[in-house]
């Protein structure tokens, strides 16, 4: 027992000497390398193992054949596990390498570039957080576009309906001015028309504002769906009957709510008159409300023709009007003609309320739904 204490101090004595002399190296490639770092540690190792069992061997008497052998092993096991380590050193640093080439790639135009080589665990899975992150950014850029493109549609849109009314103004004012028109009283209503149209196309725009910054004030109240849809096919009868096409309200369940009457109110308005202008003479558009799961799902469906599935996704859009099958069937009345902004409009304010909006096709037309959650009776 006293002999094996002896060589296990000898042995410690010799591995503390070289572990005291590599650790100042190792303090001093800490910010180097990785390889160059689990090299190191590997030299430390070895140095420490031979160094330990050089002492017991010197402590032990052996006979110069043996301490050959001792010297011999210790030095073909301190190859080898050299190698080994610098085998697994040079592998970290190729890895380390090609996840860096893969580093440059996130976020740019050609997509992320996985590494090319296999990688350990931990490499591997940075290598996954680059390449979700990619992905992110991806779609961000993407959103970014879309976003960009719905703005310079907006714009144009604006610039459009702005030029009209506003040269439509100054002709009629110039004649006013000439005494050249014949029935004064006439131009002066037209004037108030256009003003009205102008008005509310900068009503929506900032309403659209608010709810884009998220300044939008909600005043809630707990109200039923029944006098809602009541409210609003009251608001659009007069538009559908100068149309000739007929509103009808079926299946009206009386939900209640807790949401903000106007709001929502101006939302199934927003619906209703989109859907009258998009349907044709002696059409019908229907509006239905039902429960289902803890959400009431109101439906304005029109006989518009359905709208192409390329649109479908857009339609809430800011400044999106979507192609010929949503183009109103009948010529807009003046002071009707809008920016794109509704459906926009009808989105922010569903989405305020905790609710959700989307459209689908039907036979013969499409649906506009909106669900929101149901108060607590």
């Amino acid at each position: 027992m006293h002999d094996l204490l002896v060589m296990a101090a000898y042995a410690a004595l010799g591995a503390g000497l070289a572990g005291l002399v590599g650790w100042p190296a190792v303090v001093l490639l800490r910010r180097r390398s990785l390889s160059l770092s689990l090299f190191t540690v590997a030299l430390v190792t070895v140095l420490a193992v031979a160094t330990g069992t050089i002492a017991v061997a010197q402590a032990m008497f052996l006979s110069r054949e043996d301490y050959g052998v001792v010297v011999v092993v210790l030095a073909m096991g301190s190859v080898v596990s050299l190698l080994v380590a610098w085998l697994l050193a040079r592998q970290v640093a190729i890895g380390s390498k090609e996840l860096r080439r893969a580093a440059r790639t996130v976020g740019s135009d050609a997509g992320f570039s996985a590494p090319s080589v296999p990688l350990n665990s931990e490499l591997q899975a940075l290598g996954a957080e680059l390449a979700a992150t990619s992905a992110r950014l991806e779609e961000s850029r993407q959103r970014e576009r879309a976003l960009e493109s719905s703005r310079r549609e907006l714009i144009a849109w604006i610039s459009h309906d702005l030029r009209t009314p506003l040269a439509g103004l100054r002709a009629m004012a110039e004649a006013l001015e000439d005494g050249v028109a014949d029935y004064p009283a006439l131009y002066h209503a037209r004037i108030r028309t256009e003003v009205d149209r102008l008005t509310g196309m900068v009503d929506d725009l900032f309403e659209l504002s608010r709810i884009q910054a998220g300044a939008l004030t909600l005043s809630l109240a707990r109200v039923s769906v029944y006098d809602l849809v009541g409210d609003a096919i009251a608001g659009a009868y007069p538009l559908a009957r100068e149309r000739g096409v007929y509103l009808v309200g079926h299946g009206i369940d009386p939900v209640p709510v807790e949401v903000d009457p106007r709001e929502i109110t101006r939302v199934l308005g927003n619906l209703l008159v989109n859907a009258i202008r998009a349907t044709p003479v002696d059409g019908t558009v229907a509006i239905a409300a039902r429960e289902f799961d803890r959400e009431v799902v109101l439906s304005v469906t029109d006989g518009c023709g359905g709208i192409p599935e390329s649109d479908l996704s857009r339609v809430f859009e800011t400044g999106f009007r979507g192609a010929a099958a949503r183009t109103p069937r009948t010529p807009p009345a003046p002071g009707e003609a809008g920016a794109g902004l509704g459906l926009a409009i009808v989105r922010g304010i569903v989405e305020a309320h905790e609710g959700r909006a989307s459209v689908r096709n039907v036979v013969g037309g499409c649906c506009f739904e909106i669900a929101l959650p149901t108060a607590a009776w």
